[in-house]
């Protein structure tokens, strides 16, 4: 199974990214945990070493290796870089999690991410096209990585969202492009529910037969993010559902 974690900032995407990597890695599968988010925070909210996740480097700032695969430094490029050997060299392995870093935050007046994220994209293809382990991509916030095509080929497109209209039409919209992009499956989880009329707006504004999950406002999950409660422990309240409905599907 390969999915895409998909949603508008802060909606809880990778703590539901974290909780179904951590839930299928209990069950015995081999998950590649693909942080392709810039803010790079889902190896923290896996648990991972931080002096580990400092000694990662995002393969986008490894120019050398990039323009090697991509044929040099000038104007053109290959489309289809060898990337294979890459998914082992720069991965952290934590049991069953083998975790990349994908891309970091480009500073202010650089030049433009093309050669990058030519190697990002055949790297995600080569995990999502080839490799028969199960992935979950944890998405940047918003649409920019749809408009790029990184999430093509993934089985299904999680798009989480907040029982609020800004929420909502940002799902919409991710749905719209991912659909564009081919995506099949793509199903709603709303998360941050803390009524019973939350969930109502859920499903009064999203398509019923759409929406794989509802998750409840935790406030353990905060406790998590403070350092308070242990993160390789933790499991979000209706995570378990989620993932039985991914695997029936």
């Amino acid at each position: 199974m390969k999915l895409a974690i998909s949603g508008k900032g802060g909606v809880g995407k990778t703590t539901i990214a974290a909780g179904l990597i951590k839930y299928f890695a209990g069950q015995g599968y081999q998950v590649y945990a693909v942080d392709a988010d810039p803010d790079t925070s889902l190896g923290m909210v896996l648990g991972l070493p931080e002096e580990r996740l400092g000694t990662l480097k995002p393969i986008v700032d490894m120019r050398q290796i990039i323009a090697e695969r991509t044929g040099g430094e000038g104007a053109f490029f290959a489309l289809n870089p060898e990337v294979d050997s890459l998914l082992e060299d720069f991965t952290i392995k934590n049991d069953n999690i083998l975790f990349l870093k994908m891309g970091a935050i480009k500073p202010g007046g650089s030049t433009c991410y093309c050669r990058e994220n030519t190697v990002l994209n055949a790297m995600i293809n080569s995990l999502l096209l080839k490799r028969r382990e199960m992935v979950v991509l944890d998405m940047g916030a918003g649409i920019e990585h749809l408009t790029r095509g990184t999430a093509r080929g993934v089985d299904t497109m999680l798009i989480v969202t907040e029982p609020t209209l800004v929420s909502i039409q940002t799902a919409r919209v991710i749905q719209k492009l991912a659909s564009e992009l081919g995506i099949e499956q793509i199903k709603f989880i709303g998360n941050k529910l803390r009524h019973h009329r939350d969930e109502e707006f859920i499903l009064n504004h999203l398509p019923s037969g759409e929406v794989i999950g509802l998750i409840p406002f935790q406030p353990a999950i905060l406790d998590q993010a403070a350092g308070i409660t242990s993160t390789q422990s933790f499991i979000a309240t209706g995570i378990t559902e989620l993932a039985s409905r991914l695997i029936e599907n």
